[in-house]
């Protein structure tokens, strides 16, 4: 197969061709023959986005499937564009050892998903790495169940067998966060200062266990000098942020909507959400992950966290692009190349990230010129619902390629 358009790598827009064998890509360049599919100047061709920071809520006991399962969060990921994801361990039976991690990665295969999905293991109190290489996430507050520490100082002391792992933290101050705890709304409750704490606290852990640490959903503008003091000085991290943050901030929030404008960490200030935006667009935050979070309208009334953006991801970028003066190289960056970095060494022989010859040939085609009103007639997550419903992005998803087939021949 041979495709061709104006193909994005961090780098720069190029027109050239990309020659597809199997699953793989083989090359790229120019005069590579007749193209089988051409896309015009209003598209732009990127290696496939990856999401690493989903929560499916499928897992061995099947509780929460009623919401999303691993084949409804993969059509969403595909509808947005998305061509692996990276799904996170707070479940009812959370994968913390060999045993439970492979009971819940048998659970990804049986599904058989078009896309690719790589397993969080859980660091909870007592517990100890895996045998196999994975990466790990660590809920510093509560959440979802109970993999979550109750201390800074119980924390330390887990952290001490996960020397050198890759560790992602959820960055609010559990101590800090049961202070506030009787304040009148969700954001007082978890306010700005517990994850600047958290924030400092992760960065120590980093540095004292070796560790290559992930800071997930970044909202603070108070915490950014810290991720990039520690960057500055050497330390292996990197930050997400997610498309929440970076749209929505406090005067979004009314009493109407208030349940579904609530989300771990909650929506900050304007001036935070700029900051988020700024820091994204100069390289201190490093990926656009979306915190998927499929929980139903009835949880939502009820006060649980979270937002679905599987869905939208796309679109949200094409917002970046056209409306917040993000270049097609830096959505390539933090949309490709670093997902694709993260996951790689979980995923041989997959290879995501770039559109070089030897990757995958998994792409994610936006058309610039094609607007999209988002409703929910549109989504294809379990949950039925998006913050988005009623905004009109300015383009949309032309195609996705997974692994050498368009979306739209896989069978």
């Amino acid at each position: 197969m041979l495709i061709e358009g104006r193909v994005v790598s961090p780098e720069k827009v190029v027109s050239t061709q990309i020659r597809i064998e199997g699953d793989r890509i083989a090359e790229v360049g120019s005069n590579l023959g007749v193209a089988d599919r051409r896309f015009g100047d209003d598209c732009l061709i990127f290696a496939g986005f990856g999401d690493i920071h989903i929560h499916a809520r499928d897992d061995v006991s099947g509780r929460e499937c009623y919401k999303e399962d691993f084949s409804t969060a993969a059509k969403a990921a595909v509808n947005g564009g998305v061509v692996h994801v990276a799904d996170m361990p707070n479940n009812h039976v959370s994968p913390i050892d060999d045993d439970s991690y492979a009971a819940k990665q048998k659970v990804v295969d049986e599904r058989r998903v078009p896309i690719h999905i790589t397993l969080y293991a859980g660091i909870g109190p007592g517990t100890h790495p895996l045998t196999k290489s994975v990466p790990y996430k660590v809920y510093m507050g509560p959440s979802v169940g109970e993999l979550y520490f109750k201390t800074l100082r119980q924390l330390d002391e887990t952290l001490a067998d996960y020397r050198g792992q890759a560790v992602s933290f959820h960055c609010e101050d559990p101590e800090m966060m049961d202070q506030h705890k009787s304040a009148a709304t969700h954001e007082q409750r978890r306010p700005p200062e517990c994850e600047v704490s958290a924030t400092s606290f992760a960065l120590q852990m980093i540095e004292k266990y070796d560790l290559t640490g992930k800071l997930c959903h970044y909202s603070v503008e108070a915490g950014i000098p810290l991720i990039r003091a520690a960057k500055d000085r050497g330390l292996r991290v990197t930050a997400e942020v997610t498309p929440h943050h970076l749209y929505f901030d406090e005067s979004d929030i009314n009493d109407s909507n208030r349940g579904l404008m609530q989300m771990n960490p909650p929506l900050r200030a304007t001036h935070d959400r700029l900051a988020m935006l700024t820091a994204l667009r100069d390289g201190t935050l490093d990926y656009l992950a979306t915190d998927h979070a499929p929980h139903t309208l009835e949880e939502k009334a009820r006060g649980i966290s979270g937002q679905p953006h599987l869905d939208t991801y796309a679109a949200f970028v094409t917002w970046l692009i056209a409306k917040q003066n993000f270049t097609p190289q830096q959505v390539a960056n933090f949309c490709s190349a670093k997902p694709g970095e993260f996951v790689n060494p979980y995923c041989s022989p997959l290879r995501f990230g770039l559109v070089e010859p030897g990757y995958t040939a998994s792409l994610t085609v936006l058309n610039m010129s094609r607007p999209c009103t988002v409703v929910r007639e549109s989504l294809f997550t379990k949950c039925g619902w998006s913050p988005f419903e009623g905004v009109t992005f300015p383009g949309s998803l032309e195609a996705i390629m997974l692994r050498g087939e368009w979306a739209s021949e896989q069978k």
